[in-house]
């Protein structure tokens, strides 16, 4: 692979703390981050296993598998993949960014699912689809110019870093970027379209979490289906191994934008975009 100039400097290539001073959250700020009790406003704490199937592990169940695909599911939990693509700067925007795509602080820290890593790792050894939208560069200079974009917006708004800005100032930047009208950064928007950066980056965040057994445990899923099967393929119900829900109340944070819905933005000039189809890059 060739290696594309960055402008944050070296790949990172070890584990320093992903914070420079005064970047970090304060505690003020992670209480803003947490999901809230609907009728109270309180903060909900983290939980070892977020979600409506309290104590279902998903690995429980590996015995039933064969050793193949044991043996790729364990790599995922046991094994997390380093740090090579991404520079330390980088990282530091790119966490960033990714915990507020797809939030993980109802979940205690040991119990979070490396997303950065998985994106990095794709990256590093030069993973593709096989194809990408016409006018799109190759994925690792897409996020190269993507970060390089986000902070330029990041500064416009704010004059500071987006790793150093509050949950609803991070969401305001990433904002700009959906609705594909990003206020600063033309240089980088050039070069591709912020809409197919969006959504790739979205994709990415969504396939690094749910391919993750913490995630299947979660959303109750039981598993891969080979060699066992599925016996109740109709209604929905449990297989003998699921467990049923146990549903609970909770809201987004008051704090920022993750209760919003809005539909994906229109780049000027540019033709509708197709969220939801496998691959958007």
């Amino acid at each position: 692979m060739n290696k594309l100039r960055n402008p944050f400097g070296p790949t990172r290539t070890n584990l320093a703390p992903l914070y420079q001073s005064g970047d970090r959250p304060t505690a003020a700020e992670n209480m803003d981050r947490l999901p809230v009790e609907p009728t109270t406003g309180h903060p909900l704490a983290p939980r070892e296993q977020p979600g409506y199937y309290p104590g279902y592990r998903t690995l429980a169940q590996q015995a039933y598998w064969d050793e193949a695909t044991r043996t790729v599911v364990l790599d995922r939990v046991n094994h997390v993949p380093p740090l090579r693509f991404f520079s330390e700067a980088e990282v530091r925007v790119m966490q960033a960014v990714v915990d507020r795509i797809l939030p993980q602080d109802d979940r205690i820290p040991a119990k979070r699912i490396p997303i950065l890593n998985t994106i990095d790792k794709r990256l590093a050894e030069d993973i593709q689809d096989g194809y990408r939208f016409e006018g799109m560069p190759k994925d690792q200079e897409v996020f190269r110019l993507g970060i390089q974009g986000i902070e330029a917006i990041a500064q416009k708004l704010y004059q500071r870093s987006f790793a150093a800005l509050t949950v609803l100032e991070q969401d305001r930047v990433l904002e700009t970027l959906h609705d594909g009208n990003p206020p600063a950064g033309e240089e980088y928007w050039k070069q591709m379209s912020v809409i197919h950066f969006w959504q790739l980056l979205v994709q990415d965040c969504i396939e690094g979490y749910y391919a993750h057994p913490y995630a299947w445990d979660e959303i109750g899923f039981g598993g891969p289906a080979y060699p066992r099967g599925y016996m109740r393929l109709e209604r929905g119900d449990p297989e003998p191994w699921e467990q049923g829900e146990q549903r609970y109340a909770w809201a987004p944070p008051p704090g920022a934008l993750s209760g919003r819905f809005a539909p994906l933005g229109v780049e000027a000039g540019g033709k509708t975009p197709t969220p939801g189809q496998e691959g958007t890059h």
